[in-house]
């Protein structure tokens, strides 16, 4: 697949953007093009390059098929594990990949994981209590925070549901979201996880959208549009469970909202900042076309115009 062919529609999307600061950079090797152009780096093109622009099908290992929808560019695992490690956030092999919009007015990006916990029991869904899960969640976070504190990481808090657990049995897909903000700083937009999971058969799949607070709900349906968009396939359903045979989870479908979830809360807090950061770096001086990266880029004075 050619490069063309990848960013085809998606002239406006972040990644795609780093293509048009290699050619500017190409085509103008004057002395003073040089100085006011940084290279590209390669970790983001090769980002860019591998980028499956929808509507497109990709395997999520052996588990599922996402069908990225139109609008969206899906980067694999292999070409998105650099770039996290870019952004500041550490994977494992549980990381398939990340999405990146392609939309106007965009600036958010979706880290997807399969989590090979075996069959997560849901039925503490149906009495579970949003204020116990608030606080458990916060105490989640308080403990993970002595780690992130011993490897230089600022600790984070947790203040408030951005939207309660919700969880559709008859999908198998569950979404929350909290607020998490520096302790103790000063943060007038903090960054926002929007967690959706999808369980299967062996495990369950998360995919986990960070944007800000001052954004999150213009980008909600953009996080419950790609959820939809990941399905289990045949023997890997959650309906295709066999008691006699399969792994059962050590923890239920709550343990997904609390501690489990506080320790990924702050990493992906992290990354979102190493993200912004990054990318305004790498694009000094190049005119930004696309109101999707508004937040992340600037222009010299010098380029307007």
């Amino acid at each position: 697949m050619t490069i063309q062919t990848i960013a085809s529609g998606a002239a406006r999307s972040l990644l795609a953007l780093l293509l048009s600061c290699s050619l500017l950079h190409a085509q103008d090797s004057s002395p003073e093009a040089e100085a006011a152009e940084p290279p590209p780096d390669p970790v983001w093109m090769a980002a860019m390059q591998a980028m499956v622009a929808g509507p497109n099908t990709v395997d999520l290992i052996d588990q599922a098929h996402f069908a990225v929808p139109e609008g969206y560019g899906f980067v694999p695992r292999a070409q998105a594990k650099p770039l996290m490690e870019k952004m500041g956030n550490q994977t494992d092999e549980r990381f398939l990949g990340l999405v990146f919009p392609m939309q106007d007015g965009a600036s958010w990006f979706v880290s997807i994981d399969y989590e090979p916990s075996g069959y997560v029991k849901d039925d503490d869904a149906k009495h579970w209590d949003a204020d116990e899960l608030l606080e458990s969640l916060k105490q989640g976070t308080e403990q993970a925070n002595e780690h992130r504190e011993s490897v230089g990481v600022p600790p984070i808090e947790v203040t408030r549901w951005v939207e309660t657990p919700a969880y559709d049995a008859a999908s198998h897909r569950l979404v929350w979201s909290a607020e998490a903000r520096e302790k103790g700083g000063n943060d007038p937009d903090p960054t926002i996880n929007y967690n959706t999971y999808v369980l299967g058969r062996e495990g369950y799949i998360s995919m986990n959208l960070i944007t800000s607070a001052s954004h999150i709900e213009e980008d909600k349906p953009a996080a419950h549009e790609l959820l939809a968009a990941v399905g289990f396939v045949d023997g890997k359903r959650y309906e295709d469970f066999n008691a006699s045979t399969d792994k059962v989870a050590a923890y239920g479908l709550a343990a997904l909202v609390g501690g489990i979830a506080a320790k990924k809360l702050g990493l992906l807090a992290m990354a979102a900042a190493f993200f912004a950061k990054f990318a305004k770096l790498i694009i000094v001086g190049v005119a930004a076309f696309g109101g999707a990266v508004a937040k992340f880029f600037r222009r010299k004075p010098a380029q307007e115009g």
